[in-house]
């Protein structure tokens, strides 16, 4: 028999002070109480790292729809992870959210110093220089790539990494050496593809992934955002070429309920190119 929870009262914009942010570890607590959730109950830090990613995704996608309601969600998720890794972390004899909480208020007053202590910064370029100056001090006994997380997206990290030896002077001086780089990389893919060497190929094919992504940035092009708008404009036209496949077929042919193939690539390629002319009336 459960036993009711009692969710607090809405606060006007202007009243909220995170007043409500402890019946939420309250929740958490409950719910990994005895007499709890038993599927919460069974969750480690392990079983829960695959949704950090996801739901910090949910929260970016919310944000690019411009919908308020949607970021509030989101966020909404993301906050109850949060909860739920700390007080796991809690039960284990680690650290609670109290203490999560009070090392990020000693972080921020200690790099911003312009508004807690005599220090000054005018721009926001100011504000930027001083942060950095301030976590390079914090960390000068670490290796350079040390603070990159190994498990940010691969894209977003070798964008990272990149970023970060260069700062040190290893890096092309300009966008040609750069630019042949990606060649020579593709050059020896190619090879690794003849050969049928599958070990080669993937990391040739990592090589020149790297390689393009150096490019980007000597470009001054952000290739997570180049990426990104490719894959929109690929589901847009792919979306017009499902739209012509159901008019003209009823629906794509099916295996057990699954979609197949079935229809000709020239006619799929008919309509995607249809789509493409499209984009350019728009």
């Amino acid at each position: 028999m459960g036993r009711p929870f009692s969710i607090p009262e809405p606060h006007e914009l202007g009243e909220q002070r995170g007043q409500t942010f402890i019946s939420l570890v309250e929740m958490m607590q409950r719910l990994l109480a005895d007499d709890g959730c038993p599927w919460d109950r069974e969750q480690d830090l392990p079983s829960l790292r695959q949704y950090v990613l996801e739901e910090a995704c949910e929260v970016i996608d919310a944000i690019d729809s411009g919908r308020p309601e949607n970021v509030k969600e989101e966020i909404g998720d993301l906050s109850l992870l949060v909860v739920f890794i700390t007080e796991l972390s809690r039960r284990q004899g680690s650290f609670g959210i109290d203490d999560v909480v009070r090392d990020v208020l000693v972080k921020l007053v200690r790099r911003h110093p312009h508004v807690f202590a005599d220090g000054s910064a005018a721009t926001s370029d100011d504000v930027e220089r001083n942060w950095e100056a301030i976590k390079a001090l914090e960390k000068q006994k670490r290796p350079l790539l040390d603070n990159i997380p190994r498990s940010l997206p691969a894209l977003l990290g070798a964008r990272r990494v990149s970023e970060r030896v260069a700062s040190v002077g290893f890096d092309w001086d300009d966008s040609s050496g750069s630019r042949d780089k990606v060649s020579e990389e593709i050059a020896e893919l190619d090879e690794a593809a003849q050969r049928g060497d599958r070990a080669a190929i993937e990391h040739e094919l990592g090589d020149s992934l790297f390689a393009l992504v150096n490019y980007a940035r000597h470009l001054g092009i952000d290739p997570e955002v180049a990426l990104k708008k490719t894959m929109d404009r690929f589901r847009n036209r792919f979306a017009h070429v499902e739209t012509e496949v159901r008019r003209v077929h009823g629906d794509w042919p099916r295996h057990e309920g699954r979609p197949t193939r079935g229809i000709s690539l020239d006619e799929l390629d008919g309509y995607w190119n249809e789509a493409k002319r499209l984009e350019k009336t728009r």
